[in-house]
């Protein structure tokens, strides 16, 4: 189960509405081994796509330094689909290479009548898609 602060919730879905039409992305980290999201680093989709997403390299590279330093790691790793359902694609599958890593997909799409928007979240292990509960909550307690 992913567990994460509304604030956090807040701040991958606001990212994601506010790059629609393209894509958005972006990084949670925590503290190594804790598996608790705590800080929210959006990113730019240098794909600029509404179909694809990608971490521009150079970027990517200095998150993972920072996270590092901070011995920090990703916990959340978040795209948005912007015209299908919040579920990975091939392409997803194939760039999911943080196995410790909750994969949280949003869609700014309403596919299924169920809202503007889907928010859920996966373990990708191997090419194995396992969708998780999500818990919000006010504050880690």
């Amino acid at each position: 189960m992913l567990t994460l602060t509304k604030v956090l919730y807040d701040q991958i879905v606001e990212h994601s509405r506010k790059d629609h039409p393209d894509e958005a992305c972006g990084v949670v980290a925590g503290p190594a081994g804790s598996g608790r999201p705590e800080r929210f680093v959006p990113m730019l989709n240098a794909a600029r796509s509404p179909t694809f997403y990608e971490f521009d390299s150079a970027d990517l590279l200095r998150l993972y330094r920072e996270m590092d330093d901070r011995d920090e790691e990703p916990v959340i790793i978040y795209h948005s689909h912007t015209a299908t359902e919040a579920y990975p694609s091939r392409t997803d599958i194939s760039y999911a290479n943080e196995p410790g890593a909750h994969y949280v997909l949003v869609s700014t799409a309403d596919t299924d009548d169920a809202g503007p928007f889907q928010f859920r979240s996966f373990r990708i292990v191997e090419g194995q898609v396992t969708e998780e509960d999500v818990e919000v909550v006010a504050a880690y307690s």
